[in-house]
């Protein structure tokens, strides 16, 4: 029956040994920074009700929010944005009236319809002027069922 590990005077390497070098690796190698991502909640959504894009892992030193309808960031499809510097919004040509920019980014959506289902992308600027962008995607289906409450994602409205 062989050893569970090679003997080192064949120059195999122990298991233990192995064990230890991604140990190390592990904490020698700096972390990678979180990525940008976008969470749609809820995640599938009925007529009528509303849905929010949630914004993880915006960058520190963000200085503005730019959220575009589609796979794109050409300026025909951009929907809103905000500056952190000037804290000010701009609404773009593809904004409906039903869109909602908070202040860390996240974009709600209040009574979304079919015509709402697809991706949407935004793209974040900090401080050296470098963009970051992430998609988020909101699947809307048949009607709301009837008297079925909303999820309350605007309190006191």
């Amino acid at each position: 029956m062989q050893p569970p590990s090679a003997s080192p005077c064949r120059g195999g390497v122990s298991w233990q040994g192995i064990l230890l070098a991604v140990s190390l690796l592990t904490f020698w190698n700096p972390h990678t920074t979180a990525q940008l991502t976008i969470e749609p909640v809820p995640f599938d959504a009925a007529e009528e009700t509303h849905v929010l894009l949630l914004v993880h892992n915006a960058s520190q030193n963000t200085i503005g929010y730019y959220w575009f309808k589609g796979n794109t960031t050409e300026d025909s499809h951009e929907i809103i944005s905000y500056s952190i510097l000037t804290q000010k919004i701009n609404t773009g040509p593809a904004f409906s009236g039903r869109e909602t920019l908070y202040t860390n980014g996240s974009l709600l959506f209040m009574n979304v319809t079919k015509e709402d289902t697809g991706f949407y992308t935004l793209r974040t600027l900090n401080n050296e002027l470098r963009p970051e962008l992430a998609t988020g995607e909101i699947r809307v289906h048949g009607e709301s069922a009837q008297g079925a409450p909303s999820p309350d994602l605007c309190p006191g409205s």
